[in-house]
Parts: C-alpha cells; structure tokens; sequence
C-alpha cells in the first residue's frame, strides 16, 4: 500500500464518511495549460466540487510523499511543477525523493485508492494510440483503471488516439465504460466519437448503484464513466479533425513517441484553432469535477 498524506480537510472527511474527488494534478501544471489558465481550471473544477458537498483531493508527489489533498501553500509548487509521475514512476517519485511530481491519471488512480477515495475526476483518458500494432504504444492509464477501485470521470479518451481500439483494450481488460447522459462516446473536444458506449446512465444515483455493486461480483477494478464536453463549448468537428491529422503527421516527422506526442498535439490543436481549445478544456475540466462529485455524494449518502 502506498504511504499517502493528506491534507486535514480530505482525512477528516474520509474519516466522517464524507464525499471526496481525487484530482490529478497534470493538468493544473504547466504540462497541462500554460499559465495563468492552469491555476483557473484548479479554481473552476475545485468550486465545482465543493458546490455540490464535496471535498476536493488533489494528487501529486511532494518531497517524495504521495499526497491526496495539499496544503494551499503547497499549491504554486504544484502548478509550476514540471516532472510528471504514472503509477509506474510513484516508486522512483518516492525512493528519489522528488520535490514535485505532477500525477497523470494513473498515478492518481493509485493515490486515490491508497487512502479509500472512490471517485476521480480528469479531462480525459490517455488510451491506444494510432498505429500502436507497430509501436505498441498503449497508455497505463488503462491498466490502472482495471487495476484500482476508483471510478474515473472524463470526457472519454483524448482525441487523438485510436478511440475504437481503446475501447476494444478496456473491454479485453473488463473495464465497465458507462455514458452519463449519453450512448456515445466522447472525445474529448468533442460530444460524439462516432462510437458506442455499452452502457448509459442518466444521472448520479443510477452511477452509485453500479459503484455499490461491484464488490459483490468479485469486480477489484475501477469504472470509467464518459460525459460528454458541454455543448457551449465544443470545437468544430470537421476543423478539429483537419487539424488532428496534420498534427499527428508531424509528430511522426519529427519522431515523437510515447509521452512526448501528446503536449505536441495539444500544442498543434491550440494553434489551429486560434486558441479555443483552452476554454474547451476548461469547461470539460470544470462539467467532469462537478460530475465525479455528484457521483461521490450519491455514493456517500446511498
């Protein structure tokens, strides 16, 4: 089991019984949104947890801690944090003692289930990435949601990845994949991958339920609940698609793999969309805090 810290707020509220949402902390690091949006997502998904009852746990490595929840303090460290930690890299994180670990979704997963948190809340899902039958370049974010008992909440999988074969990978792995309001799934920027999801949920209550059930059919896993980008501010479809392909064209020019394609694309897809793929993303951001907490309240007062 991994060492975790937390904050008084978050271990008083685990202890009481109360609703907590495990964040990562990638996404409101430099790695994630330049300055100064990354401290607005913080703000804007943060409120939209505690305006529905619950308490917000931010994950990251601090010093060489695991931290659910940190101390207001510890907070610019976080957001100009640039060393970035999966499940895989807590060990390292630990025994190397780093200053400041931003946690991807794995890591979180890892963080959150170490101190009993049921429910995570992200953008969305790294995944299968295209042409991954020759590189074999597949996301730990996958196994994680297989392996810990979090239920995570996003907008599906970013949208440059091979979204049917991500699915394919989840359901090899038994990973339940619920639509929330919807029977299709996201991806990301946008409402509709083109693609089903097994199953739907209408609202949190419906959510808890399957949560609730999962220990009695033996399930050690976690859940990936896919909400849909608010309407407001979903980007064009068409333009994105456009601006997707050249982008992953040129990260195969320049030999990027792994980890060094996504911040590529992200960066390709914010120029050529004049920017809007920002305040996408913070809207997403913010819809799936609140989401995941409503969830969590659900859960906590079922």
């Amino acid at each position: 089991m991994i060492a975790t810290r937390s904050n008084d707020e978050v271990t008083h509220a685990l202890a009481d019984g109360w609703a907590v949402v495990a964040l990562e902390s990638t996404i409101f690091s430099n790695l994630g949104l330049p300055t100064p949006d990354n401290l607005v997502a913080y703000e804007r998904c943060t409120a939209a947890i505690r305006a529905v009852g619950a308490v917000p746990a931010l994950t990251c490595v601090l010093d060489g801690v695991p931290r659910a929840g940190i101390d207001e303090g510890d907070l610019e460290r976080v957001l100009l944090g640039d060393t970035k930690v999966a499940a895989k890299d807590l060990p390292v994180a630990i025994g190397k003692r780093f200053g400041v670990g931003v946690t991807t979704v794995s890591a979180s997963m890892a963080i959150a289930a170490s101190v009993g948190i049921k429910v995570f809340a992200t953008g969305g899902i790294g995944g299968v990435h295209r042409g991954s039958e020759l590189t074999g370049d597949i996301s730990s974010d996958l196994t994680a949601l297989a392996t810990y008992p979090v239920a995570c909440v996003s907008a599906g999988a970013k949208a440059f990845l091979d979204l049917a074969r991500t699915l394919e990978y989840l359901e090899t792995l038994g990973v339940p994949v619920i639509g929330v309001g919807t029977d299709r799934f996201p991806a990301f920027y946008t409402r509709d991958s083109g693609l089903p999801v097994p199953h739907t949920v209408e609202g949190p209550e419906q959510a808890a339920e399957i949560l609730a059930a999962l220990p009695s059919i033996g399930h050690s896993g976690g859940v990936l609940f896919a909400v849909p980008i608010p309407e407001a501010a979903e980007l064009d479809a068409e333009r994105l698609d456009a601006a997707l392909q050249q982008a992953l064209d040129d990260a195969d020019g320049a030999d990027l793999t792994g980890p060094e394609v996504t911040p590529f694309v992200l960066g390709r897809i914010f120029e050529a969309t004049d920017g809007q793929s920002i305040p996408a993303n913070l809207a997403l951001a913010e819809n799936n805090a609140a989401v995941a907490a409503r969830i969590a309240v659900s859960l906590a007062t079922r």
